[in-house]
């Protein structure tokens, strides 16, 4: 990887959640996902009830994750895409996820994983403006 895809997945380490996209019946979507990073590939918890890993398997998916509502003065996002496919973590990895929900949508979690081996990783940053983070300038419907 190069050094920019090292950084991005590095910043991955630093926030718990992200959003997985793929398609599901021809028509896209996201989930959120729990992730940690192992060995510069990016593993996913994820909710099996909904069924969305099952679109995600051997399917080439996006993930993305950032840190916006840090309140730190300098904002990024990070999107890796890759190939998809379930996995039975090993314990260390279990024990870096730490506890999951007790429910989703009022059902009990039931965890699934996948691991993404990225292909491609960018990040991008939002600097120099904390007028651009603040509730007050956010448009009313």
């Amino acid at each position: 990887m190069s050094p920019e895809e090292l950084q991005a997945i590095d910043l991955l380490r630093r926030v718990p959640y992200g959003r997985v996209a793929t398609s599901m019946r021809a028509l896209p979507f996201l989930a959120v996902a729990r992730h940690i990073v192992v060995d510069g590939r990016v593993v996913l918890r994820m909710h099996a009830g909904f069924g969305y890993h099952q679109a995600c398997n051997g399917s080439v998916v996006a993930y993305g994750a950032d840190n916006f509502n840090s309140g730190e003065p300098s904002l990024w996002t990070v999107q890796c895409t890759g190939t998809a496919q379930l996995v039975e973590p090993a314990t260390a990895e279990l024990e870096l996820f730490g506890p999951g929900p007790h429910f989703v949508d009022g059902e009990v979690f039931d965890p699934v994983y996948m691991r993404i081996e990225p292909q491609l990783v960018t990040a991008h940053t939002l600097a120099g403006n904390p007028a651009c983070r603040d509730r007050r300038f956010q448009h009313a419907l």
